[in-house]
């Protein structure tokens, strides 16, 4: 998630922006910049890379004013460079901008642009916005942003300073984080608390549809069409350590939380306005493409590895093609059958872990074509593969993953209906309806989130046990397995994930009174059999923790306690049924006192063999 600041007062700007900007460093980025309003100019600073670089060259490169906004990028459209960094500015340097999110909209307003001769200087998203200000621009300023904001679809929070009102800047957002610190002679704006804890606790968190104006001497809240809101003052008591986690206790929790717009961010580009069909403008395949696949082969480490155990289901089923899944470690040691027919798809989070970049090197050299799923623009892995998709995540600070993983759901279910839906074997109707329930992801994670106390009460369970056990058939058994990482990651209990059927061949020997067994019966296909399966473990007392949809009445009958999830199709309902894992996980570990973000021996991004 990329980092804002702005700033309007009597003091040097630079100097709160560049000290903005270190506050939200943890938030991960690859490039870092500053617009200040300098002697009746808007004078652009910006470097790829961290933010010493850009301190080197304010250092070499001065500049002055009262007034600006700063921007650290994480890279979605465009890889990291100076270039592609923000703020951006229009052709004549009237109007600069800076931008979290996405435009989902920007290569029909790029296209529209570029007939009337404007020039585009990067490969992002964002730099639209900055030249539909001129475009737009009809002597009012705070009009002018109102119609641009008109124009666009997706999410974002935007900050605009133009040198036709230099002593304001206006901000507003949708879908990302935006607040308003309030101060005596200055305000001040950020995409987070830490950014301004040092200078005021005093703020406005900005909902979606607002617009502030900026000024030294006041803030002033409208809707979209200009109408005034009296907005509460929101006073931050937490201190700078908790700022920065957003108020949550620990990284983890928080990207658990992230999750909706990471998922609404990964999707939300990839649809046809009218819900119809899926598009990669990033791949651009046609049915020819797809039809002269021999079979998919996954590469994948870890928790990367259980999205594309998942994703073998999503590919098989919705275009019928046929699909090997690999551990990265071992997939060039085993001789593999992979020729130009093949499609190898790698998935990594960082884009970095040695074993798949290798591994991506070798079914290259064996004649396949490449599709990295990576969450870093510019990683290793994006850059060595033939294609990339990227899921919009933003940076995972915890060790654990838990949006990384969701995105790659999300990502990898949409691009096997892009598959299906190219080479004939889904229809428009079972596309709309996957669809239809993809797009209801978000907003049910709310509905999980709901039960959290519960999950907490259930985590007590736990503490005591040295082993758990995770089981599931189809879908839910690569659920299981990554539901069981996440529990020996973070909270050091032995957790093994089986298949269902598998109980009778060795398993049910481990299963002693009183043992947690975590059971996922959300695939309604075989949802007998897994009941069957539960009806075992309970007959040797185990405590049995059940995953079922919201719908389901005949799980509830066999378990000891049940968490419902959303009631979504088959192939969409592993998103969801994920994170009342993830927290049980958390809140496991949290009750036996681990650190969380970083638990013993693991590192985030594995780069030696």
């Amino acid at each position: 998630m990329c980092g804002i600041v702005g700033y309007v007062g009597t003091r040097e700007a630079a100097d709160f922006l560049l000290d903005g900007l270190a506050k939200l460093e943890y938030r991960g980025y690859d490039s870092a910049g500053i617009a200040v309003y300098d002697q009746d100019r808007i004078t652009v600073r910006k470097k790829m890379g961290r933010l010493i670089n850009l301190l080197q060259e304010i250092k070499e490169h001065p500049v002055s004013g009262t007034i600006g906004i700063g921007h650290t990028r994480w890279a979605t459209h465009g890889g990291p460079s100076d270039i592609n960094s923000h703020p951006h500015t229009d052709m004549n340097g009237n109007f600069a901008i800076v931008h979290n999110g996405i435009i989902e909209n920007y290569m029909e307003i790029k296209e529209e642009l570029l007939k009337k001769g404007v020039v585009f200087r990067s490969e992002t998203d964002s730099e639209v916005v900055a030249h539909l200000c001129a475009d737009l621009y009809d002597g009012d300023f705070e009009n002018t942003v109102r119609n641009v904001l008109r124009r666009l679809r997706g999410s974002y929070s935007l900050v605009f300073m133009s040198r036709f009102a230099p002593d304001r800047i206006i901000c507003c957002k949708k879908d990302n984080p935006l607040i308003v610190g309030l101060g005596d002679g200055e305000n001040y704006i950020a995409s987070d608390i830490p950014a301004i804890l040092s200078y005021t606790r005093k703020t406005y968190i900005m909902n979606d549809g607002e617009m502030a104006i900026v000024k030294k001497d006041g803030v002033w809240v409208t809707d979209l069409e200009g109408k005034p809101i009296s907005k509460k003052v929101f006073v931050v008591n937490w201190d700078a350590e908790a700022a920065e986690k957003g108020g949550f206790e620990h990284f983890m929790l928080k990207e658990i939380y992230e999750q909706p717009k990471a998922i609404r961010d990964t999707l939300s580009c990839r649809m046809t306005a009218d819900g119809k069909q899926v598009r990669f403008d990033e791949l651009n395949w046609t049915p020819e493409d797809v039809r002269s696949i021999g079979k998919v082969l996954i590469i994948a480490c870890g928790t990367a590895y259980h999205a594309g155990l998942l994703a073998k289901y999503f590919i098989e089923k919705l275009a019928r093609i046929p699909v090997e899944v690999d551990i990265a470690s071992e997939y060039r040691y085993r001789d593999p059958l992979t020729d130009s027919k093949t499609l190898s798809i790698i998935i990594s989070q960082s884009g970095e872990t040695i074993d798949t970049l290798a591994a991506l090197k070798e079914a290259k050299r064996r004649g396949a074509r490449s599709l990295a799923v990576t969450n870093v623009v510019g990683s290793s892995v994006s850059r060595e593969a033939d294609q990339v998709v990227y899921t919009w995540a933003g940076p995972e600070i915890a060790v654990a993953s838990t949006k990384a993983y969701t995105t790659q759901l999300a990502a990898l279910l949409l691009l096997a209906i892009y598959m299906g839906q190219l080479n004939g074997v889904l229809t428009t109707t079972a596309v709309t309806k996957l669809l239809q329930d993809l797009k209801k992801v978000p907003d049910q994670c709310e509905d999980i989130f709901s039960q959290v106390n519960t999950v907490k009460a259930l985590a007590k369970a736990f503490t005591d046990h040295e082993d758990a056990f995770f089981i599931g058939r189809s879908m839910d058994y690569g659920l299981a397995m990554e539901g069981a990482l996440k529990l020996k990651e973070i909270s050091y209990i032995h957790a093994e994930a089986y298949a269902g059927g598998e109980l009778k061949h060795g398993t049910l020997a481990l299963i002693v009174p009183g043992i947690p067994v975590i059971a996922l019966a959300t695939q309604g296909d075989v949802e007998e059999k897994m009941i069957s399966n539960i009806k075992e473990v309970k007959a040797r007392d185990a405590y049995v923790i059940g995953i079922a949809k919201a719908s389901d009445r005949e799980v509830g009958k066999t378990v000891d306690v049940v968490l419902h999830v959303p009631d979504s199709d088959n192939f969409v309902v592993p998103i969801l049924a994920v994170i009342p894992l993830q927290l049980l996980a958390y809140y496991v570990a949290v009750l036996k006192g681990n650190d969380v973000d970083k638990p013993r021996n693991l590192a985030k991004s594995v780069t030696v063999e």
